[in-house]
């Protein structure tokens, strides 16, 4: 097992599978079918991203570097969080761009939403944690992976 120390954004206490991309996240890409289809659950559309392209992402940490794309971003991560598809928590291993805060902290005070964010887990996270991986996450920003 191996601990990450990271920032808090969104805080919660959570344990369950990872789905990890080692690239940026298009918000849009990846969400956009499932929420359009007023789906149960979010299957990745994002064919650019080999990573997690089919992939179930609800209810899971999505584990990720940094979220790409359009001004869109926000506005998605609080659209998939009003609908209760979104994954549990959002595990970026750089800084978390303001699109993708904006939208956390919107689906937060918003929807009501108890998704949890975590930014600045380091490279090394990104190299550690694998898709189906457990992770556990604590409400002071520490992530353990395995």
């Amino acid at each position: 097992m191996k601990e990450f120390k990271g920032r808090v954004l969104a805080a919660g206490n959570w344990k369950g599978e990872a789905v990890v991309s080692r690239q940026g996240v298009n918000t849009l890409a990846t969400f956009q079918k499932s929420a359009l289809k007023n789906a149960k659950e979010v299957i990745v559309s994002d064919q650019n991203n080999p990573d997690i392209f089919g992939k179930n992402i609800t209810g899971k940490a999505l584990c990720l570097p940094i979220t790409i794309g359009s001004t869109t971003g926000g506005l998605v991560i609080q659209t998939i969080c009003a609908m209760k598809i979104n994954p549990a928590a959002f595990l970026f291993s750089e800084h978390i761009d303001s699109l993708a805060a904006s939208g956390i902290v919107l689906a937060k005070i918003w929807e009501n939403s108890d998704v949890i964010a975590i930014d600045q887990l380091g490279d090394e996270f990104l190299k550690s944690v694998q898709t189906g991986d457990t992770v556990e996450i604590k409400e002071d920003g520490s992530v353990i992976v395995g």
